[in-house]
């Protein structure tokens, strides 16, 4: 019987790939780590605190606020988006020119640079120059994304959806097109009318992709700091305050490194735990077939 022998040798080839990653993530990830139970009075001079700093993390309100705002945040981005991708997917053209058309013009917004959408906005947002903010002010709408809560909100919501839905039609596009012709022929045959066809058909053969657009929506929804900042700053007060904006302030602007270090390790277990569920869902359905 011959014995099967494995070549390590292609562990060479990853090897500056791990060294890669290890000095981009790795090794910053242990320097947050170890600024997270220690504390300093400057002078490169450092003083063990242990678990101090996430004691108080959690028990500080500005952190649950931020968070709540977040969770807003991302939640009403998914409830918009998905649903919107979807719609934008089933109408689409199938083949041909301009099936090709709508791909490029769907690809655009994904192209574009997150500070350069935010500088877009802010300036289309202007009450004064912008487009949007003059087009509102004249119709006597009061619209001030600077000085009014809800006026933000709207604002870096409608801009999120502008950016990021076209990754959710697409994706759902992908789904789509995966769908032989023969269930459709089937459908037909049953005469199924066109939301029979959407629920037992096109849905269950395009949760897996839909899966994958709510994981990567959530994740950058959750993480998203340069459209939001460019636009508001956080403002107005600090109702637009996300978490990665509010991690910023205490790291760069207060240089609270201790708590700082503490909050973006809670913030990155949010969401590792989160994504852990996302994944786990999708493997469900994979072995189900969908």
């Amino acid at each position: 019987m011959q014995q099967k022998t494995t070549n390590q040798k292609a562990w060479f080839l990853v090897l500056p790939v791990l060294i890669l990653v290890a000095f981009s993530a790795v090794i910053p990830l242990m320097t947050v780590v170890n600024y997270s139970v220690q504390d300093t009075f400057g002078n490169n001079q450092f003083f063990w605190a242990g678990l101090e700093w996430f004691e108080d993390m959690l028990g500080d309100e500005r952190m649950w606020n931020a968070l709540q705002r977040q969770l807003l945040f991302s939640g009403i981005i998914l409830a918009i988006e998905v649903p919107l991708g979807i719609f934008v997917a089933l109408n689409m053209p199938k083949s041909g020119v301009w099936s090709s058309f709508c791909l490029v013009v769907m690809s655009l917004p994904l192209l574009i640079p997150w500070n350069v959408v935010g500088t877009i906005w802010q300036i289309f947002g202007r009450v004064d120059i912008g487009l949007l903010g003059a087009t509102l002010a004249a119709l006597g709408i009061d619209y001030n994304y600077t000085q009014d809560t809800v006026s933000a909100w709207v604002t870096i919501i409608v801009m999120d959806v502008w950016h990021w839905t076209s990754l959710v039609a697409l994706l759902a596009f992908a789904g789509l097109k995966s769908i032989p012709d023969a269930y459709y022929q089937a459908a037909r045959i049953d005469q199924a009318n066109r939301w029979a066809v959407f629920r037992y058909i096109e849905l269950p053969k395009m949760a897996g992709v839909l899966m994958i657009a709510i994981l990567l929506r959530f994740m950058d929804s959750f993480m998203i700091y340069t459209e939001p900042f460019v636009v508001t700053g956080g403002g107005p007060g600090n109702a637009t305050t996300l978490l990665s904006i509010d991690l910023v302030k205490m790291a760069l602007g207060q240089f609270d490194l201790g708590p700082a270090a503490a909050f973006s390790l809670m913030y990155f277990l949010v969401i590792l735990l989160i994504s852990w569920v996302f994944y786990t869902v999708m493997v469900n359905l994979d072995k189900k077939g969908l």
